[in-house]
């Protein structure tokens, strides 16, 4: 079992005052709305009266057209990893975002083909079943139509490995890199945006709103996704350490590197780690710190669910390591009252175990709640333990009784264990399932929702 101790920086971090934070996703998503309905005036600006059926469909290709490119843009800005998103709103938060435009984009693209291809061959007299062979001949006569077809081609096979069941059956590595394609997707579409166009050649402002808005995009996904992530490894050179088995199915990784604690990481946030052994070269997967971090020692705690992460074990000390973070919103900045309960489910307790070092907080503030299927699960416990005695913290466990009946956790058991539960800060990481059920009980127990801090560690 592997103990990282305390440690100067993660005593003063205990002794921070409680300085909550605001999300900006209220703003943004404002923000997201009146670029939308500024798109909607562009076209509607730039669209003469509309008189007969052909009309009305090639307008609703066109207004359809517009929004896709815009919400094109806005989901290579949520893939950029900007630092205000990503550790303010919160990645899992972000990532929800992603998808749910990602489905409108591709939604809309389709429908942008469609009407626009049944507008044009009722121009030319043929009728719905000749949008096919309209299609052909539209690429072949338009410009930049055949660059736009291959990155719709594109979104659409992004679109299918991206559903529920076909996601689910494909290994992660496939998906994430599939998922790239996103980016020659938007290069591929967004030129026959202004070659053919109607808006972009009557109002020459709006070219360049365009230009400006993709431009901007294209040099934040530069900075943070390219630059940010050379600059900090060729700054703290990290290295594998060592790996302790912590019980059976997890493992701890060591890494030590050069003035580590200015990385800006803090207890509840995740990097992306590229560990450059055979075989793991190309995966990048998010895992939790799960200590604070030291000046020259970071910490993954991580259970074998998956090729990757069943491959930590066999790290040998030396292996380099691609660092990408930090990342997460699950910080000691959401806090806003005195009293803190922090509820980990499985590997979920990894953030967890950082938090409970370090929140700020006097004797009798903080509660640990730990839900694990056996004893032999709970995983880090002793060193929980110890944080627990030296803090005046509370520990406690839920687990599975000998005949497998899963523990109580209602909102009449929470109240029960913490009669003023109504009052505390929590902060929750688990499965998606657990997480949801914790959630509920929670709010039935009194708790509002502005005080329950969650994120999934499901990336």
């Amino acid at each position: 079992m592997s103990t990282i101790a305390g440690g100067r920086a993660a005593r003063r971090q205990t002794m921070r005052r409680i300085r909550p934070r605001r999300s900006p996703a209220v703003p943004l998503l404002l923000a997201f709305w009146a670029g939308a309905a500024g798109v909607v005036w562009l076209w509607w600006d730039s669209t003469p009266s509309i008189a007969d059926t052909n009309s009305k469909i090639l307008n609703a290709g066109r207004i359809t057209g517009l929004l896709g490119g815009y919400l094109m843009a806005l989901v290579v800005l949520q893939m950029a990893r900007v630092p205000a998103l990503e550790r303010r709103v919160g990645s899992d938060r972000v990532a929800r975002w992603h998808a749910m435009t990602g489905r409108y984009t591709i939604c809309l693209v389709v429908a942008h083909v469609v009407l626009t291809m049944y507008g044009y061959a009722l121009q030319a007299g043929k009728t719905f079943g000749d949008i096919v062979q309209q299609t052909i001949d539209s690429i072949n006569q338009l410009p930049d139509m055949g660059k736009a077809a291959i990155g719709t081609g594109f979104l659409v096979l992004i679109g299918l490995i991206s559903i529920g069941p076909v996601r689910k059956r494909i290994p992660y590595d496939l998906w994430y890199h599939t998922h790239l394609l996103t980016y020659a997707a938007t290069f591929l579409t967004f030129w026959h945006q202004l070659s053919t166009g109607n808006e972009f050649a009557v109002t020459p402002v709006a070219k360049t709103v365009w230009y400006a808005l993709y431009g901007s995009v294209t040099a934040l996904v530069v900075w943070y996704r390219i630059l940010t992530p050379i600059r900090l490894n060729m700054r703290h050179r990290l290295r594998v350490e060592a790996v302790i088995e912590e019980s059976p199915g997890i493992v701890s990784v060591l890494m030590s590197g050069r003035k580590l604690h200015r990385m800006g990481a803090e207890a509840g946030q995740f990097f992306r780690w590229r560990f450059l052994a055979p075989g793991m070269r190309f995966s990048s997967h998010p895992y939790s710190l799960s200590a604070a971090p030291r000046p020259n020692m970071l910490r993954i705690t991580v259970k074998a669910i998956g090729d990757h992460s069943s491959a930590l074990r066999d790290l040998e000390p030396g292996t380099r390591v691609w660092a990408e973070g930090p990342y997460g919103a699950l910080t000691a900045d959401k806090r806003s009252r005195g009293k803190v309960l922090l509820v980990a489910g499985g590997v979920g307790i990894t953030p967890m175990r950082a938090l409970f070092e370090t929140l700020p907080g006097a004797a009798g503030d903080l509660t640990l709640l730990y839900r694990a299927n056996s004893t032999q699960d709970l995983a880090l416990w002793d060193e929980l333990a110890q944080i627990a005695e030296e803090r005046g913290a509370r520990l406690m466990y839920a687990v599975n009784s000998p005949e497998g009946e899963r523990p109580d956790i209602s909102p009449d058991s929470l109240r029960r264990k913490i009669p003023d539960i109504e009052r505390h800060d929590v902060f929750l990481c688990g499965p998606p399932g657990f997480a949801q059920g914790v959630y509920e009980a929670l709010r039935g127990a009194g708790v509002p929702t502005r005080r329950i801090h969650h994120e999934s560690f499901e990336m």
